[in-house]
Formats: structure tokens, C-alpha cells, sequence
């Protein structure tokens, strides 16, 4: 995009201060005809700039002149403007700080350039939440944020199924996914798991810890919620679908696994039918999940989740008789 680039190119000259058009051209993976163009934008949106022939010429900046967006690559400074100030970071008690930042690159940035970058913000925007669903509570999530950033112990009530249990417990990240915010913690040695919609008070304390120096948040929610998935898949079911019921696999059932399960299955019958291996979750989950193919589906087996599935179809056309 032509506004990171030209922002780029502001970063490029500031860090070598002169260079020719053509080790610009090479350094920004354009022409050297273009280069010339982008010179004359940023001279056009008040960079000061002026060429020097010969030898040892090429494109300065003035001498002392220095832009104030000094630590911002040209990526970050368009994301700034790309990103808004969504809802999350409002809940997460940054909004504030991301319209600061906002406020303070606008001002920095060339009028031109300016203009360009904020056009980003009206291209593209963050809704993290699924569809048909509310969003979580998140009463407390601004004070559990502050205590994952201090690194200080909390105490919480979290609701279980018939009761609200207390826990002391050591805040390392925070997680926003598919619009559901987590807590993950440290509580007697284990890294856990909580839904902050889920928990029912907080108390921050004075206690601060040490951050283990190895956690990785990413890297440690990535596999754990890889455990988690693979922990619900508890059988594999043999069905047959349909040419329809092949392309509505992957919408019914979580994408990669459909997919994946696509990919390894064999040609189609004589019907043009054809048989595909899934890893499902128990019996009455599966015939649930599957139920959403309608009559594109054949369930084979196990004989468990066939049965599940016939007896499910059974009560809907007694229902609909």
C-alpha cells in the first residue's frame, strides 16, 4: 500500500539519512520510477528533502530535521490507524491509551500522509464476537488486567456448576477467544484456565510474584487448547455423505477437522456417495452435530452413535407427524 510505504520510506531516509534512488528503490522492492514518485509525495507532504547530484549524491534529509514517530516501523504506524479503538481494548481498560496514541500519530504524521493512514481506519475493523450471541460479562476484566500487568496474586470467587469456589492464584495472561475472554493463572503449581464471565469477584492484593521467565502465553494456549479439543473427540464415526453433505461438512463440524478428515477419505460409490471418517465427541454430542447435515448424512457407526442418531431423527418425525 502505497501510505505504508511512503512511511517506509520517511523511516528508510531517517535511518541512513542519504541515500541514492536507487538503493531506495532496492531497499522498498519498487522501481526506480516509482521511487521518484514517492520522493516527490513526501517532499509534497512537507518532508524536507533535497537531492544532491554527483558521486556522493543522492536524497537527504534536513540536516536537524527529525520525525517524532522515532521506534515505529511503517506497519505499525498504518496498524494503529487500521485498528481503531475496538471494544476489546476498551474492556481491557486501554481505550484511553489507544486514542492517546491515535491523537499523538496523527500529529506527527505529514498532512498527506496523515490523510492516507486515517483512510485506514474506515477500510477495515476488529468484531471479535461470534454471531447471535451476547457478550460476556466482563465486570472485572480491567482489574484482573492491571493485576496480570503488575504482576500481583488475586483472589477470586469463580462459579462452578451449584456453587462459587475461592482461589489465590497467580494472573499470567489474559485471552480473548471467539469473543470470550480467559484468565490463565498459576494455582498450586498449575497453569489453569478461567472464564472471566464466570468469575464472581475479585480481590487484588499487595502480594507481588515473579513471572516465570519461560511462559510463553501463545505457545502455552496453542497446545492447550489443542489438549482440550483432541480430549472431547472420544470415537471415531464412519459416515456416508452425500455431494451436498461434502461441502457442508466443514460448516457443520470445527473446519479443520472436516477438512482434514475430506482430504483422507476414499472415492466416491456408485451413488455417488461417499464414505468419511470423523472424530466426535460422545454419542448423544455427535448425533447433535451431525443431525445439522439433514438427510445428506448416513451414519454408519459406531452402533452407539448410529442409534443416537436414528432415535433423534425418529423424535422429530413424530413431532412433525
Amino acid at each position: 500500500m502505497r501510505a505504508e510505504r511512503l512511511v517506509a520510506l520517511l523511516f528508510t531516509l531517517y535511518s541512513k539519512r542519504s541515500a541514492t534512488v536507487a538503493e531506495l528503490a532496492e531497499a522498498l522492492d519498487v522501481s526506480e520510477r516509482t521511487m521518484h514518485r514517492d520522493i516527490a509525495a513526501l517532499r509534497n507532504a512537507g518532508v524536507p528533502l533535497w537531492t544532491e547530484t554527483g558521486r556522493h549524491g543522492g536524497v537527504r534529509l534536513v540536516e536537524g530535521w527529525r520525525t517524532r514517530l522515532d521506534g515505529l516501523t511503517s506497519r505499525e504506524a498504518v496498524a494503529i490507524f487500521a485498528m481503531g479503538v475496538p471494544q476489546a481494548l476498551a474492556e481491557l481498560g486501554l481505550g484511553t491509551a489507544m486514542s492517546a496514541a491515535h491523537a499523538k500519530l496523527f500529529a506527527t504524521l505529514p498532512p498527506a500522509l496523515r490523510e492516507q493512514a486515517q483512510g485506514m481506519a474506515q477500510r477495515f475493523h476488529l468484531d471479535a464476537p461470534g454471531w447471535f450471541r451476547a457478550a460476556d460479562d466482563t465486570e472485572h476484566l480491567a482489574a484482573i488486567a492491571r493485576a496480570v500487568w503488575e504482576q500481583r496474586r488475586l483472589r477470586i470467587g469463580y462459579g462452578r456448576r451449584d456453587r462459587v469456589v475461592q482461589r489465590t492464584l497467580r494472573p499470567l495472561g489474559i485471552v480473548l477467544k471467539a469473543g470470550v475472554w480467559y484468565l490463565v493463572a498459576e494455582v498450586d503449581g498449575d497453569v489453569r484456565t478461567y472464564r472471566v464471565a464466570r468469575i464472581d469477584g475479585v480481590e487484588e492484593t499487595d502480594e507481588r510474584f515473579e513471572r516465570p521467565a519461560d511462559f510463553d502465553l501463545v505457545g502455552w494456549w496453542q497446545r492447550s487448547s489443542a489438549q482440550f479439543e483432541q480430549s472431547l473427540r472420544t470415537q471415531s464415526v464412519q459416515i456416508r455423505l452425500s455431494p451436498l453433505g461434502m461441502r457442508a461438512l466443514p460448516a457443520v463440524l470445527d473446519a479443520d477437522a472436516a477438512v482434514k478428515a475430506l482430504e483422507q477419505a476414499g472415492p466416491p460409490d456408485e451413488d455417488g456417495w461417499t464414505r468419511v471418517t470423523v472424530e466426535l465427541e460422545e454419542p448423544t454430542i455427535a448425533a447433535t452435530q451431525l443431525i445439522g447435515l439433514g438427510d445428506e448424512v448416513e451414519v454408519l457407526g459406531p452402533p452407539a452413535t448410529r442409534a443416537a442418531f436414528v432415535a433423534m431423527v425418529r423424535r422429530m418425525a413424530e413431532r412433525h407427524r
